[in-house]
């Protein structure tokens, strides 16, 4: 062991007995069921580390769709089809802003980066 596990062991060991963790939420309490214990062992910090960094299924599946979208919105000719194409785009842009803004992450998707064009072209 080197110095400093041995000085945190030993706060951790005194505030024990100084009942600092006595009023932690869900002290005494069973932890909640792991969401990823029908992965096999082996993999599942895999996993965990994936989806720690922001890549989940949904996630995952909607930055597909907003690029299919996007692509779609870029070769169509006809206008009436791109602004349906938008609609959706905004859809799936904001349902993904809202995934990531629930883990506390930034996003800096397309439909900002449009709403900030939109202002400065107003502007200048």
């Amino acid at each position: 062991m080197d110095y400093f596990q041995i000085i945190s062991e030993d706060r951790i060991k005194k505030a024990y007995k100084d009942g600092e963790f006595a009023n932690l939420p869900g002290f005494g309490k069973p932890l909640p069921p792991d969401e990823l214990a029908n992965i096999p062992e082996d993999i599942r910090m895999a996993y965990r580390i994936l989806k720690n960094g922001g890549y989940t299924e949904e996630a995952t599946k909607l930055r597909q769709e907003i690029v299919a979208i996007e692509n779609l919105i870029a070769e169509s000719a006809d206008e009436v089809e791109r602004a349906n194409m938008q609609k959706k785009l905004n859809q799936k842009l904001l349902r993904y802003n809202s995934i990531m803004s629930r883990r506390g992450e930034q996003t800096n998707s397309s439909i900002f980066k449009n709403y900030s064009q939109k202002v400065m072209k107003k502007l200048t």
